[in-house]
């Protein structure tokens, strides 16, 4: 039996070097999220921010029963989960989209014009959602440019809600987020793209393949394997479909439909001012959530013989 071989002194070296590298960034996951879930034990507490954690009433699971069995409580819980899942699951439906928009980018001959178009569509994921609304409202207000527009042209006689209104509001939140991120969501693709051996491109150009034959048969399949590692992920995200966005749209007339579930959480938080019911939301949101990423983790190790994490 051949014994195994001791790492030498100057391996061991070496791999206590790139340790050592690393450290700063486990300091940070550390700092910014592991070390907040101390802040669960708020959940058991009713937290009062004048009395402090110390003198505030320990009432164990009390907000937890509350979530449970309050009819309120549970239909307004329902609601959020429901606008959270299906604008989570209209989000999914469109991540094809930056898939055919780095398709057809790469397909672009013209170098200055194929840098213009990318840069102009990648530029809005930089722009913050208080800038988009500014937009939106500058474009779609009672007051603004469509429906003056429209108004100059006669075809309609009163002003159209298009941010005012509770209809389709999932839609119109699934429309802002692919302006926004459908040229960032590109560059992922465009880099898988340009991983791709040449001579296939020149073999099939030799065979005869026409463009749309080498896009469908070479560029396409390349890029599966990156779609469905970021749809895994975004499936395990279902719950974290971010705040930013709906706060800044939200109104009397949409909160129904528009109020997600990290809304809530901050709502309830900071605007009711029931910090323990809101780490109690939140608590079930990241179990859920982990949940789902050992599912669909179990799930690419079933597909793809290799699993995510």
């Amino acid at each position: 039996m051949v014994k195994a071989q001791r790492p030498s002194a100057a391996k061991r070296r070496e791999s206590l070097r790139l340790f050592l590298y690393i450290v700063p960034f486990l300091a940070l996951i550390f700092l910014f999220s592991y070390f907040p879930l101390y802040g669960w034990i708020y959940s058991f507490f009713d937290y009062k921010p004048a009395l402090g954690l110390a003198r505030s009433e320990f009432v164990g699971l009390q907000w937890f029963r509350l979530l449970v069995y309050s009819p309120a409580q549970l239909t307004q819980i329902l609601q959020v989960l429901a606008n959270t899942l299906g604008m989570s699951f209209i989000g999914i439906a469109t991540s094809i989209l930056p898939v055919a928009f780095a398709l057809f980018l790469n397909e672009i001959k013209a170098k200055p014009f194929k840098n213009l178009i990318q840069t102009l569509t990648t530029l809005p994921n930089f722009i913050s959602w208080v800038l988009v609304y500014m937009i939106a409202f500058s474009i779609f207000s009672s007051t603004g440019l469509v429906n003056s527009a429209l108004s100059d042209w006669g075809f309609i006689s009163t002003p159209i809600k298009f941010l005012d209104s509770d209809s389709y509001t999932w839609l119109k939140m699934a429309a802002w987020g692919v302006w926004k991120g459908v040229g960032w969501g590109a560059i992922m693709y465009l880099a898988a793209i340009a991983s791709i051996d040449p001579t296939l491109y020149e073999s099939a150009r030799v065979d005869g393949a026409k463009r749309f034959q080498i896009m469908r048969h070479i560029t396409l399949p390349h890029l599966i394997p990156t779609y469905l590692v970021l749809l895994m992920l975004s499936v395990a995200n279902l719950l974290n479909n971010g705040m930013e966005q709906y706060y800044v749209f939200k109104n009397a007339f949409n909160l129904e439909h528009i109020q997600v579930l990290d809304l809530y959480v901050f709502t309830i938080g900071i605007g009711g001012g029931s910090l323990s019911m809101a780490t109690v939301i939140s608590m079930l949101k990241s179990i859920i959530s982990v949940a789902l990423l050992v599912a669909v983790n179990w799930l690419s190790r079933r597909l793809r013989g290799s699993s995510i994490i």
